[in-house]
């Protein structure tokens, strides 16, 4: 559950630190006190989109933080561990997000730093929204098969993953029979362009490295001339009359004849003949280098020519000769299997028509199994509503499929499938005596519609592991009698999840288990919100205030205390 939230510089807030508690925590406050702010704020720690709007003006960075204590085997702590966030034996968590006013974002779990994503992964878990949007999805019969699946999840969840599983497999084989029955006149082009550039590539008879090598090459024959001019005057330093090795043989030769008379000069002239018979070495090695070098201008041409041709290829199919040999292997698999053409497309057709009979059999098992959930919840649904005074209405669930001749066959008749089954949902009510079922979004009124959405949530919160449950406004268009049973509905609610409600019915109020006034303080040079929670003394005056207005008298006051006592009786029978 959520334990504290502490908001710094957020839009008209500059510093809030509520501690909420188990069961039903109101909020309340005149229109514009900044109570959706608030919600607004919480929505970052589930994952919501930050903007740089969201900081108070003249603030550098807005601050959201959040205490959550999670129950040992929480859905909240496996995504905790999947992210590689370590949360201690006592369960708490600390979420909190800091919002830059250039935008940007920095969120921490447990102060270790994660992504938006692993955030959104988390905040499901942490916290569900429930306000006149949720409402509005009830206007929506494209929403309604999420509720009943919802509901249903226990029955249906094994059907539904194996039909999924199938659908998915459905899906991509119809979509590759598809794009293999495209334009016959593409394939055939597809063809021409693929045989023209192997035929081309081939016909370069290229070898692995080659333009390497060639660069090699052409390196040498573009120096030779350098080379052999350098390797002459090398030579003729070293042989030759006068030259290097005419005068080491003379130093050889002086050291000769006197080696005899001097024991120390026998190394020196072993070092000399030595170095005579290298350069000697040297002087005939480069004369066979000489001889070697035939250098022919046509030899360059033709590596030039070579390097040409590479170097076109390469701008149209690799970086490389490597690149264009691999290059050329995968178009050779690709016209091999156009070649092959009509045996494939026979071979996915028969896929799809095997995928589709499976597929046939896992829907209508689904569609079973979701007519049955139906029925229960239409049951369960329509009970609440006469807990709520709505006692003569009658509610259905219509579980229907749209015949579709580009559809599965399913029981001998083509119906359209989506990655739901074959299955359209629609919610039908009557509200009053003599009126036929008829679709939820064409006659129930907004007070109507709040009562079926709380009474859909009601049944939910006994399934639904999230901790702490919010209600936005959901009583939106109720007043008297259904006013009450809300109010009782939500702290029945309360006894299995903690709620937090904002409201501006007297009636819902009165059930409290913690009352905050969220109100709005102005002075000459700023605005700010302020969130107290009310003393039993404090919640009277608030309450004589909703049911009156901006006056408040003793009888208000003491029709308000009548109403928390009341509050407090109906929540012990409980």
């Amino acid at each position: 559950m959520l334990v504290e939230l502490s908001i710094r510089n957020f839009a008209i807030i500059k510093e809030v630190t509520v501690s909420f508690q188990k069961g039903l925590n109101i909020l309340t406050g005149e229109t514009g006190a900044g109570k959706s702010i608030i919600i607004d704020a919480l929505g970052l720690l589930l994952g919501g989109r930050a903007s740089a709007d969201f900081v108070r003006y003249g603030e550098a960075r807005a601050e959201v933080e959040g205490l959550f204590e999670l129950p040992a085997g929480h859905p909240a702590l496996t995504v905790c561990t999947n992210v590689g966030v370590q949360v201690e034996q006592d369960g708490m968590l600390v979420v909190r997000r800091d919002i830059s006013n250039q935008g940007k974002s920095i969120i921490r779990l447990n102060g270790q730093l994660v992504t938006l994503a692993m955030l959104r992964e988390l905040g499901p878990w942490l916290v569900t929204v429930h306000g006149q949007h949720d409402t509005h999805m009830l206007m929506q019969s494209d929403k309604h098969i999420n509720w009943l699946d919802v509901y249903g999840e226990t029955a249906l969840g094994s059907a539904k993953h194996e039909y999924s599983q199938l659908y998915t497999a459905f899906r991509k084989t119809k979509q590759d029979l598809e794009r293999m029955a495209r334009n016959e006149r593409e394939l055939v082009q597809r063809i021409d362009l693929l045989a023209y550039q192997l035929n081309e590539i081939e016909s370069a008879a290229l070898t692995p490295g080659e333009d390497e090598k060639l660069l090699a090459q052409r390196k040498k024959w573009m120096n030779i001339e350098k080379v052999y001019s350098t390797m002459q005057d090398a030579y003729r330093s070293l042989h030759g009359d006068q030259k290097g090795m005419d005068w080491l043989g003379h130093a050889m030769g002086d050291l000769e004849r006197i080696v005899g008379y001097e024991e120390q000069l026998v190394p020196i002239l072993e070092t000399v003949q030595t170095a005579y018979y290298q350069i000697e070495d040297v002087v005939h090695k480069l004369r066979q280098l000489s001889y070697q070098m035939d250098f022919e201008p046509e030899q360059l041409a033709i590596v030039e020519s070579r390097l040409d041709q590479i170097q076109f290829l390469k701008r149209k199919y690799g970086k490389s000769v490597d690149d264009i040999l691999e290059y050329a292997a995968t178009i050779q698999d690709e016209l091999d299997d156009m070649h092959h053409y009509e045996d494939r497309l026979q071979q996915i057709e028969k896929r799809l028509t095997e995928l589709a009979a499976d597929l046939a059999v896992e829907a209508l098992e689904l569609s079973v199994i979701r007519q049955e959930c139906a029925s229960r919840l239409a049951q369960e649904i329509e009970q609440q509503l006469k807990e709520l005074h709505m006692e003569r209405a009658r509610f259905a669930i219509d579980v229907r499929q749209t015949p579709d001749e580009d559809g599965v066959e399913i029981d001998g008749i083509k119906r359209q499938v989506d990655a739901n089954g074959m299955d359209q949902i629609e919610f039908l009510i009557s509200p009053n005596p003599g009126e036929p079922l008829r679709p939820l979004a064409k006659i129930a009124s907004g007070g109507e519609l709040s009562r079926v959405m709380l009474a859909i949530k009601t049944i939910l919160a006994g399934t639904d592991q999230v901790e702490t449950l919010i209600f936005d406004e959901v009583d939106t268009g109720v007043s008297g009698r259904a006013a009450q049973a809300i109010a009782e509905k939500l702290a029945r609610v309360a006894g299995l999840r903690q709620i937090l409600c904002i409201t501006h019915l007297p009636q819902v109020a009165s059930m409290a288990d913690a009352h905050f006034l969220i109100k709005k303080e102005m002075s000459e040079y700023e605005t700010k919100t302020i969130v107290t929670r009310l003393s039993d003394d404090e919640r009277v005056t608030e309450l004589a205030r909703m049911l009156s207005g901006a006056e408040v008298t003793a009888k208000t006051e003491e029709h308000a205390r009548e109403m928390i006592l009341l509050g407090r009786e109906r929540k012990a029978v409980n």
